[in-house]
Parts: structure tokens; C-alpha cells; sequence
């Protein structure tokens, strides 16, 4: 019989991850508390104020970087989760597949790399197609990189789906189709979930390959970020900053959510 976890058990345990997540957090708490600063120096506390936020989501630029994102996002995120989708089921569920382990590590490939050197070659890439639309390039490129997030939980589920399911759909003359969108998609649907949420939360974060993809207008919310930083830490700044972690911790919350249902 296995015995539970005691922190109790390891002297200085609980001390060291206390400090540990102090340090990891307090940076944090500390960027939401002067996001209430009524001064504009960040450093002098000058009363309460919800200021910054008004004044942030009032930023027509902040605004544009936020909806460009969001369409990159989707749209990544959509067309990535899809392939992912379609590769798993080739390489996990497919019959006499050649070479398994070479598409499979072709898949996984943009996870292997360094994410500038995948910039740099879709820059390149774009550069010689005469592709110069931002939008476009951005979907693109964040849909090429996200591919691999979106594949590994899929096949984890996949792998641990009992394919006998399937068969015995099949035995009860169900058509391929009829026993994936009947049988399959829905056991292994909080893979694919978890898939497009990594997916989406990839897209949103990308800094690296936005930023010299950045053309047309085309500023994403990282980029944009980054801009602000340049010209100096701001309480405005801070207020960006916990809105989004608002919003993640949001997202994040509703993810558990469904996977606790299902």
C-alpha cells in the first residue's frame, strides 16, 4: 500500500517551497499593487487609484494589439489543432504507416528547434513568396509552431483511448466517419481541448517570431508590450500586465472547469 505525501516527513521541505513560492509570486502581487498607483512614478505610492485601467482600455493602440492577437489566435489555433488532430489519428490509429516515428518527429519538429531560427526561416520563406501581408504571415507562421502543442496532449488521449471502442463501432456497421464523430472525438475530445488551449495560450505568448513578422500593422499584444517597456515602466504598463494575468488566470480556470467535467 502506498503512503501519501508528507511534507512533515522531509525537515526544511516546506520552508524551501514556502521561499520558493514567495519568490516566484511576489514580483507579481507586487506589479498588481502598483497597477492601483495613483502616481505616475511607479516606485512612489500615491494613493489608490483605477486610473491606469480606464486609461489602458481607453488605448486605441492597446486595443488594436489586442484584437490582432486574438484574430492570430483563433485562427492558429483553428487550423492547428485540426492538423494536429488529423497527424495523431494517422500516426497512433493509422495502419501499415511507413516511417511512424520519422512523421512523428517531423510533427514534433518546431519543438526541437530554436524558436529563432523557425523565425528566421519563415521570414526568409515570406521574403522570397513576396508575401507582405502582417496578418497573414503571423497566422502562418503561429499556426507552423503551434502545430506540436496542440499534437502532444491529442495523441496522449488517443494513445490512452481503448481502440476496441472503435472496433466494436465498426462491428455494428458504423461507417469510419460515423465512429470517429460518435465514438472517438468524443473520448478523446478533452485532449483536443487541452490541445487548442495550449494552442491559444502558444499564439497569444509568442514574442520572438511576432516580432520580426511585425509589418502591416500587424503589432500583437507582446510586441506592443515590449514598445511600452522601452519607453519606461508605467502604472499603465501594470495595469496591462494584470488584466492579462486576469484574463489567463480566467482561461486557465474554465479549462479545469471543463476537464473536471468530462
Amino acid at each position: 500500500m502506498s503512503k501519501r505525501f508528507s511534507v512533515r516527513a522531509y525537515p526544511g521541505f516546506g520552508l524551501f517551497s514556502l521561499l520558493f513560492f514567495i519568490y516566484l509570486y511576489l514580483p507579481i502581487a507586487v506589479v498588481v499593487f502598483y497597477s492601483f498607483n495613483a502616481n505616475r512614478i511607479v516606485s512612489n505610492w500615491g494613493g489608490f487609484s483605477l486610473a491606469w485601467y480606464g486609461a489602458a482600455l481607453s488605448n486605441a493602440a492597446l486595443l488594436d494589439a489586442v484584437r490582432i492577437s486574438l484574430i492570430v489566435a483563433a485562427i492558429a489555433t483553428t487550423i492547428s489543432t485540426t492538423v494536429a488532430l488529423m497527424a495523431a489519428l494517422v500516426i497512433v490509429r493509422g495502419r501499415n504507416v511507413r516511417f511512424r516515428r520519422v512523421s512523428e518527429t517531423v510533427v514534433n519538429l518546431p519543438l526541437l528547434l530554436p524558436e529563432i531560427v523557425v523565425a528566421v526561416a519563415v521570414l526568409i520563406l515570406f521574403s522570397e513568396l513576396g508575401i507582405a501581408n502582417g496578418l497573414v504571415k503571423l497566422v502562418i507562421a503561429h499556426t507552423t509552431f503551434c502545430i506540436p502543442f496542440a499534437f502532444l496532449p491529442i495523441r496522449a488521449r488517443l494513445q490512452g483511448m481503448d481502440a476496441d471502442l472503435e472496433e466494436a463501432a465498426r462491428d455494428l456497421y458504423a461507417s469510419g466517419w460515423v465512429a470517429f464523430r460518435r465514438v472517438t472525438l468524443p473520448l478523446i475530445m478533452p485532449g483536443v481541448f487541452s490541445g487548442g488551449m495550449l494552442a491559444f495560450v502558444i499564439s497569444m505568448d509568442d514574442f520572438i517570431t511576432s516580432t520580426l513578422l511585425n509589418s502591416g500593422g500587424a503589432t500583437t499584444l507582446p510586441v506592443y508590450i515590449f514598445s511600452l517597456i522601452r519607453q519606461g515602466v508605467s502604472p499603465q504598463l501594470n495595469a496591462i500586465s494584470t488584466l492579462i494575468m486576469i484574463a489567463s488566470v480566467g482561461l486557465a480556470t474554465l479549462a479545469f472547469i471543463i476537464q473536471r467535467r468530462e
